[in-house]
């Protein structure tokens, strides 16, 4: 692949094509004087009379390939490593602008020009190679940037250099000059494609697959692709994460019920992570069927929306399984009553306990009847919050609490009851 110095070396090569070629056509013979070769914006070209011919190329537009800009895709794995180094595939647009200071001048170089390029769909490699590392005689020194472009590594890309006749209506060429800010003359636009530029970072790449399973201890040949018939797969696969009691949420302490099928085997673990906390729980589980496993959620996870899934090694297999995943949200539960309560004037404080502890990052609120009140920030984990009530209700009067943390609320609802009714969670105000 090349580098990033591949587009200036592209028109580095096709400056030194047209540069031979006019010379090899005895151009100078043609038009009885000497002729330019140019690489560069066209609002730059001198228009003095007394200034020789010129041909002048022009890079005025660089797109993607759209045959090579999803090769080597995807370049990254999951954790986000690098796995490959995708190139930067592109196609280079130029014009060909040729500038006489006679009659028939520039139609003469025109001419001579596209026939080269005509002649030159394809550039070889070795001319890539002579463009770019010329021989210097007579003690001369090339420009500092014709002797970076020896490390272009253009000539050693997979693809050639193809060249292209555009074509370019004559409103978007008058669009084209307008923008430039010049002077338009004879003008033809062709394409080169393909430049691939590629990365030189780090990736990892995977060792080779040396069998497909478990080889046989006899015969020494790999066990190949297992074929099942019926329409469930025979992998470990959770389909349903059920907390204790109903609930759309878990909270600390409770019991959480996985349902599945294919869930049999040993060193069995529920693993339980949140990415907002970058946070990871490995919890061993005991007992359980095939199609059903259940676990307590751990007393000190924060609140919020964790991702389930279970590993296992399962009979005949010589490496541990893991399942899918399926979300958890885990919700907050308040100690009732509160540990103090408090009137001044028409604000009342409550410090209530938590479970579990709040991180700091976390929003929690505190929710009584229809009042919402957020809680004072915490800068270190705390399971104790504390809440201040601005235009308080009447003291004496009883309210429905929830907890509110990251989203998720505390359970308020008995779901067993027939018909449903509201848990005893309440506060009396002062």
């Amino acid at each position: 692949m090349s580098n990033a110095l591949a587009i200036a070396g592209v028109t580095a090569v096709l400056k030194d094509l047209l540069d031979s070629g006019l010379i090899e056509h005895a151009i100078n013979d043609t038009l009885g004087v000497g002729v330019v070769v140019s690489a560069g914006a066209p609002d730059t070209v001198s228009l003095d009379d007394q200034t020789a011919p010129q041909l002048n190329l022009f890079l005025h537009q660089v797109t993607p390939n759209p045959a090579w800009r999803n090769a080597a895709l995807p370049s990254r794995d999951p954790a986000g490593g690098r796995i490959s180094n995708p190139p930067l595939a592109l196609d280079l647009h130029y014009l060909l602008t040729a500038y006489g200071r006679a009659d028939l001048q520039a139609e003469v170089l025109l001419g001579y020009a596209l026939q080269l390029l005509h002649e030159n769909p394809v550039i070889p490699r070795e001319a890539i190679r002579r463009a770019l590392q010329p021989e210097v005689v007579d003690g001369a020194i090339l420009p500092t940037v014709y002797q970076n472009l020896r490390s272009a590594d253009l000539a050693e890309q997979v693809e050639l250099l193809r060249i292209t006749p555009a074509v370019l209506g004559g409103e978007e060429m008058s669009r084209l000059w307008s923008a430039l800010q010049a002077r338009y003359r004879p003008t033809a636009a062709f394409q080169v494609s393909v430049v691939l530029i590629e990365s030189r970072q780090p990736a990892r790449s995977p060792l080779p697959v040396l069998s497909r399973g478990n080889a046989d201890p006899v015969s020494g040949r790999e066990r190949g692709v297992a074929v099942f018939t019926g329409p469930v797969p025979p992998l470990p696969t959770l389909e349903a994460v059920v907390p204790a009691g109903g609930h759309p949420v878990a909270t600390s302490g409770s019991e959480v019920r996985i349902d599945g099928h294919h869930l049999d085997g040993v060193d069995r673990r529920i693993t339980l992570s949140i990415a907002a906390l970058q946070l990871s729980r490995s919890i061993p589980v005991a007992g359980g069927t095939s199609d059903q496993v259940r676990f307590t959620v751990p007393a000190d996870l924060p609140a919020g929306l964790y991702r389930v899934n279970l590993s296992l090694l399962r009979p005949g297999d010589a490496h541990a399984r893991t399942t899918n995943q399926l979300p958890l949200a885990l919700a907050p539960t308040p100690v009732l009553p509160p540990f103090s309560a408090a009137r001044t004037g028409s604000t009342v404080t409550l410090v209530i306990d938590v479970v579990p502890a709040l991180r700091p990052g976390q929003s929690a609120s505190l929710i009584l009847g229809d009042h919402e009140i957020s809680a004072d920030p915490v800068f270190a984990p705390s399971t104790r919050l504390t809440f201040r009530m601005l235009n308080a209700p009447e003291a004496g009067t009883t309210h429905l609490v929830r907890l509110r943390v990251d989203g998720f609320e505390t359970p308020i609802v008995d779901r067993s009851a027939t018909p449903m009714a509201y848990l005893d969670r309440r506060i009396t105000l002062p």
